[in-house]
C-alpha cells in the first residue's frame, strides 16, 4: 500500500471534530502557501521600495544639511555628517558607502576606507532630476547606488550618493520570509472573524482622526473638532478662549487641586478636555481633541501675543534697533528709528550700526560679543543723522534672541535737546562765575596797564626834555612794554575761552591747562583775601577727552568753595593757616586732579550728597 492510500485510509477512520481540524488546519494552510507565494513578490518589492526611500531619505537629509559645508568647501564638516549619518543606528549594515561630489564630479568625501572605486561613478544625476538609483558592482557584491542633488536655491552645487547594500536587503527580505510564514495562518483566522467587528469600531474613529489631521497638517486650526455624535464645540463656551488674559484653568492650574474660582466657575465641568470610559481607541480620540484643543487655545493666543508686542514695538515713542550680534548688522528697527535718523526703513535694515556711531557704538557691541550678560546704558553718546548731522543720545541695550540668532535691542532717546539745555545753564554759570572775578580780573589787567603806561610815560619826558636815551635802556623799556601787552592779551584770551560756550564734541585737553588758566584770573583776587595757592602740578601728561572751558568751570568752583571753606574758619586779617593746594598727576594709568584746602571740610552727613544736582549747603540768598 503506498502512503497516499495509507493517510487517506487513515483519515476515514477518524472522528468528525479531527476532520473539521485537519480540514481547516489544510484550508488554512492552502490559503498560507497561497498567500505566502503572492506575497513573496509584494514583501520583496515594498521592502526594496521601502529602503530605497530610507536611502533617498539619507540623501536628502546629508544634501540639505551639507550644502553650507560644501559652499564654504569645508571638506572636515562634510567627512564628519556623512559618517554620522552611516553609522546612525542600524545604517551601518544597510548603508555600503556614502560620497560627494561637487558639480564638476570632483570627490570631496566618501566613508570608504580605500580609494573610491571608478565603477561607483557610473550613476549620473540627469539634469534637472532631482533623484536617481542604479544597481552597480562594488567588488563581489551589488549594491544600490541613490544620487541626489544638493541644490543652493534654483542651482545645483553638488551629488550626494548612498549606496545600499543588497546583500543585506536580500537578507532582510529572507527574514521577513519566514517570520511572515509563520504567523499568516493565524493572521488570517483572526483576519476572517475579527474583521467585521472590528472594521466598523476601529475604522470610524481612525477615519475621524486622519481627516482632522489632514486639516492641521494643512494649518486649519478653525475646523469643527467632531469626533462623533454630540461633540460639536462652541469655543465662545470657554472662558479662556474669549479672554486670553485669562489662564486656562484646566490645562493651567487644575494640578494644584484647588476648585475653580469664580472666574473659572464654568470650568469645573470642562466642555473642552474630557475622557470617555472606554479602551484605547476612545482614549486615543479623547487624546487627539484635548490636544488639538491646546493648541488651538495657545495658537490663539501666541497670536495675539505676537500683535501686542509688535504694536507695542512699532508704536513706541523712542528709536528700537535689533541689531545682530554676530554681523553687527540692523536686523529690525521701529518706525520711529527713520523719523529720527532720517533713513527709509528698507535702507536701515541690513545697515552696520556703526555708522549711526561710529565713535561710540563700537563698545557697546564689543561688550555683548564678548559675552557681556544683563542689560547695559551707555549714555551721551553721539550719533549721526542721514546727511551728517550729529546729535546726542541715551542708549540701553539687552541681550536677546532674534528669530533663532543672538542679537541685541537697542532703545535709544534723544537728549540733544537737553544737552543744549545743560549748555546754556553752564554758560549762565560761567557768567556768574566771570562776575564774581570781575575785580581780580581787573587788578590783574590794570597791572601790565600801568607798566605799560609807566614805559610810555618815560619814553614821552625823555622825548619832551629832548634827551638822549641809551640804547640798553630803550630796548628794555621797550622789551618791558611788549611784554606786559602780551600777559593783558593772554588775560583777555583767558576771559574769551572761559567765557565761551562749549562745544559738545571733546578734544584732548593736558589737565594742567585749565588749572594754569584759571589761576591767571584769580590768583591776585585770592591773594588779596590772603589766601595762597600751593601747585604741585605733574609734567608729561597724557592728555584726556574732555570740554576744557568745563574743566575751567568744575576748577573755578572747587576753589571758590575751597576760598568759602577757608574763610568759614579764619579770616583775611586774623593770620592763621589759608592755603589751597592743588596737585595734578598719573596712577595706575589715568589721570587726576586733586584740590585741598585748609577750611573746615564736609560734614560727613553731607558726602554722599555733594554729586545731586544744586545741592548746597549754602544759605538761600
Amino acid at each position: 500500500m503506498s502512503f497516499s492510500e495509507r493517510v487517506i485510509a487513515r483519515f476515514t477512520r477518524i472522528g468528525l471534530r479531527e476532520k473539521l481540524l485537519f480540514s481547516m488546519l489544510a484550508a488554512v494552510l492552502f490559503i498560507s502557501v497561497a498567500i505566502a507565494l503572492i506575497s513573496r513578490w509584494i514583501l520583496v518589492s515594498s521592502l526594496t521600495n521601502e529602503l530605497e526611500m530610507r536611502g533617498f531619505a539619507i540623501a536628502h537629509s546629508v544634501a540639505e544639511r551639507g550644502g553650507s559645508y560644501l559652499l564654504d568647501n569645508d571638506v572636515p564638516k562634510l567627512l564628519a555628517l556623512i559618517f554620522d549619518e552611516a553609522r546612525l543606528r542600524q545604517r551601518k549594515d544597510l548603508v555600503a558607502y556614502i560620497f560627494i561630489e561637487d558639480q564638476k564630479g570632483n570627490i570631496l568625501a566618501h566613508t570608504l576606507t580605500h580609494k573610491l572605486p571608478d565603477s561607483l561613478r557610473a550613476n549620473t544625476l540627469p539634469p534637472g532630476q532631482p533623484d536617481s538609483i542604479k544597481l552597480i558592482g562594488l567588488g563581489n557584491q551589488e549594491v544600490y547606488d541613490l544620487a541626489a542633488a544638493i541644490n543652493e536655491g534654483l542651482y545645483r552645487i553638488g551629488t550626494v550618493h548612498v549606496g545600499l547594500n543588497k546583500r543585506h536587503i536580500d537578507t532582510l527580505v529572507g527574514k521577513l520570509r519566514v517570520a511572515f510564514l509563520g504567523f499568516i495562518s493565524a493572521v488570517v483566522i483572526i483576519t476572517i472573524i475579527l474583521s467585521s467587528w472590528l472594521s466598523k469600531y476601529i475604522t470610524k474613529p481612525v477615519s475621524d482622526l486622519t481627516r482632522l489631521s489632514d486639516e492641521i497638517s494643512r494649518g486649519n486650526f478653525d475646523i469643527p473638532l467632531k469626533l462623533g455624535s454630540g461633540e460639536d464645540w462652541d469655543s465662545a463656551a470657554c472662558p479662556a478662549f474669549s479672554n486670553t488674559d485669562l489662564p486656562c484653568w484646566h490645562f493651567d492650574q487644575s494640578r494644584s487641586g484647588q476648585t475653580p474660582a469664580e472666574t473659572h466657575r464654568k470650568c469645573a465641568d470642562c466642555a473642552f478636555y474630557r475622557k470617555h470610559k472606554g479602551d484605547e481607541v476612545v482614549q486615543l480620540g479623547d487624546s487627539f481633541r484635548n490636544m488639538v484643543w491646546s493648541i488651538k487655545l495657545y495658537r490663539r493666543r501666541l497670536r495675539e501675543s505676537e500683535e501686542k508686542y509688535r504694536s507695542l514695538f512699532d508704536s513706541g515713542p523712542d528709536p528700537i534697533f535689533v541689531v545682530d550680534c554676530a554681523s553687527g548688522t540692523i536686523r529690525d528697527a521701529n518706525p520711529r528709528t527713520s523719523e529720527l535718523y532720517g533713513y527709509p526703513r528698507e535702507e536701515l535694515l541690513n545697515m552696520p550700526f556703526l555708522e549711526l556711531g561710529p565713535e561710540h557704538n563700537t563698545a557697546c557691541l564689543d561688550f555683548f560679543i564678548e559675552g557681556g550678560g544683563g542689560c547695559v546704558y551707555y549714555p551721551k553718546r553721539l550719533h549721526y543723522k542721514n546727511g551728517g548731522e550729529p546729535f546726542f543720545v541715551n542708549m540701553h541695550a539687552c541681550p536677546i534672541s532674534y528669530r533663532g540668532k543672538q542679537a541685541i535691542i537697542i532703545a535709544v532717546t534723544d537728549i540733544t535737546e537737553l544737552i543744549e539745555k545743560d549748555a546754556q545753564l553752564i554758560q549762565a554759570a560761567k557768567m556768574k562765575s566771570l562776575g564774581e572775578m570781575s575785580a581780580g580780573v581787573a587788578h590783574e589787567i590794570n597791572q601790565p596797564l600801568n607798566a605799560i603806561k609807566v614805559g610810555s610815560e618815560f619814553l614821552s619826558m625823555m622825548r619832551e626834555e629832548d634827551l638822549d636815551i641809551p640804547k640798553e635802556h630803550f630796548k628794555e623799556v621797550v622789551n618791558e612794554i611788549s611784554t606786559q601787552v602780551d600777559r593783558a592779551a593772554e588775560i583777555i584770551d583767558t576771559l574769551r575761552s572761559f567765557g565761551r560756550k562749549s562745544d559738545l564734541i571733546e578734544e584732548p585737553v593736558d589737565l594742567n591747562q585749565p588749572v594754569r588758566a584759571v589761576l591767571s584770573m584769580v590768583r591776585r583776587q585770592f591773594e588779596l583775601d590772603n589766601i595762597r595757592f600751593e601747585l604741585n602740578l605733574a609734567e608729561g601728561l597724557s592728555p584726556v577727552q574732555a570740554h576744557s572751558n568745563r574743566l575751567q568751570q568744575v576748577i573755578f568752583n572747587l576753589v571758590a568753595n575751597a576760598r568759602d571753606a577757608i574763610n568759614d574758619v579764619s579770616n583775611a586779617d586774623g593770620g592763621g593757616d589759608r592755603r589751597i593746594l592743588i596737585h595734578t598727576g598719573n596712577h595706575d594709568g589715568r589721570v587726576f586732579i586733586e584740590v585741598k584746602d585748609t577750611g573746615g571740610g564736609i560734614d560727613e552727613k553731607d558726602q554722599q550728597k555733594i554729586f545731586e544736582p544744586f545741592f548746597t549747603t549754602k544759605e538761600a540768598g
